[in-house]
């Protein structure tokens, strides 16, 4: 079947993307080459039946995405599928599922099958709580288990995913140099970081990309490459450890496109305003112009 842009490439327009072309008023062929030239994305699992086709990038509307999730002392399946009800009746054009408490498999299944709008997940979440489960503690959980963990989601029909690729130990030593107020904030970027320095080992994330596109191109899954190494206070935003990760995002981003994976860039929050108009034109010429995913 080939992925979104894979079939653009051989000249493939499906009907999803004239959708999106109507209602964003653009030429469906501009819209086209923006997705084959990786500055927009269009988020959906080819296993994710009946989703609202979604364009994200150079041109278009700025997209609002909407947090719901579980915890461990709040568990609920139907007050997570109320929460789903709300943010799309508000306008969400994306939702996603950041539980940590409860049946993880179940509750993502069943916001996947109810979900109208791209879902989107942090699959490292699921990798750790089951590692805790079996093992005892996150840092037992093996490379297999990570990627076993972003299989299933696919298979699930999750959309786009949210992967701390960029956390290398050359970051890690940056963050060490420059020494934060507020540390790492990044729920993702800390489990994979205190893995790495556990079992002394670059971030399977990274080291493993060839992998992770492997399983994103055979469900068409957009990654969005997480920034765990995100500022957490406006003293530590614009330091060298924020901007060593974009630079390794924006070299798999790079590896993304070129195997014809969609792929967006999430982006620091928690930085003075001064700032943002400068982080934002940064991230787009390290990462050659892709979508930007802003934390708010």
């Amino acid at each position: 079947m080939g992925t979104l842009i894979e079939n653009l490439r051989k000249g493939s327009v499906p009907p999803e993307l004239d959708r999106i072309a109507e209602e964003e008023r653009i030429a469906v062929d501009k819209l086209a080459g923006g997705v084959v030239a990786g500055q927009i994305v269009a988020p959906r699992n080819t296993l994710h039946q009946g989703v609202k086709p979604v364009g994200i990038g150079t041109g278009l509307r700025t997209k609002v995405n909407a947090n719901i999730g579980t915890s461990v002392p709040c568990s609920d399946m139907d007050e997570e599928l109320a929460k789903l009800d709300v943010a799309v009746k508000a306008g969400a054009d994306a939702v996603m599922d950041l539980s940590t408490g409860g049946d993880l498999d179940l509750i993502r299944r069943k916001i996947v099958e109810s979900s109208p709008v791209p879902l989107g997940t942090v699959p490292i979440y699921r990798a750790a709580a089951k590692a805790k489960e079996e093992r005892g503690s996150v840092v037992e959980m093996t490379d297999d288990d990570l990627f076993k963990a972003i299989e299933v989601q696919a298979n699930d029909g999750v959309d786009f995913m949210t992967i701390h690729s960029g956390v290398t130990w050359q970051a890690i030593e940056i963050l060490r140099q420059v020494g934060r107020v507020a540390d790492i904030v990044s729920r993702g970027g800390a489990l994979i970081i205190g893995w790495m320095i556990h079992n002394q080992k670059e971030n399977p994330l990274y080291e493993q990309f060839d992998r992770l596109l492997e399983i994103a191109r055979r469900f068409d899954v957009t990654l969005s490459l997480g920034d765990g190494l995100r500022p957490g206070c406006l003293a530590d935003a614009s330091d060298g450890a924020q901007f060593q990760e974009l630079i390794t995002l924006g070299k798999l981003a790079k590896r993304a496109r070129e195997a014809d994976v969609q792929v967006m860039i999430e982006g620091p929050g928690h930085m003075p305003l001064d700032q943002i108009k400068a982080n934002v034109l940064l991230e787009k010429e390290i990462c050659d112009g892709a979508p930007f995913y802003l934390l708010g």
